[in-house]
């Protein structure tokens, strides 16, 4: 079985954020980190060179592959923000929230699991509140901890 590309590392996420450029990126990532931090719980863990986690998830697929990753967070990338929102894509109940969601947000793209915000100023922080939210609920019953 292959190694995960993406695990846990010894980097402090405030060391990360504090060096984030240009500016105004590292600006929405101190502010993206609370709003995490608030809806979560939990301290944040650095993923890999730039991701920023809140949570774990540890599970097994059908397939037998072994899985860690965090259970939500999100890169604060000079193009634009990715926001990691796995609940909306494992469950259809909380992709419908999060399409429901993402017409009142404000300026974004979306991936697979993923939603990116070029910059904080751009969307409704409230909504985006309430997507992480959803997205914690769902990854909690979904997988709960140990």
């Amino acid at each position: 079985m292959a190694e995960a590309k993406t695990t846990i590392t010894e980097l402090d996420p405030a060391e990360f954020i504090a060096g984030v450029e240009p500016e105004a990126k590292r600006e929405d990532a101190k502010v993206l980190d609370a709003l995490f931090r608030k809806v979560t719980g939990e301290e944040p863990k650095m993923w890999g060179p730039s991701m920023i986690g809140y949570g774990e998830i540890r599970t097994t697929y059908e397939s037998g592959r072994d899985v860690h990753f965090l259970r939500t967070g999100f890169s604060p990338r000079k193009a634009k923000h990715s926001i990691y929102l796995m609940g909306g894509y494992c469950d259809a109940e909380t992709g419908a929230k999060h399409a429901d969601a993402r017409e009142r947000l404000g300026k974004h793209s979306i991936g697979k699991s993923c939603l990116y915000i070029n910059k904080l100023a751009d969307v409704d922080m409230a909504v985006l509140e309430e997507m992480i939210r959803a997205d914690w609920a769902e990854m909690k019953v979904r997988y709960p901890e140990d």
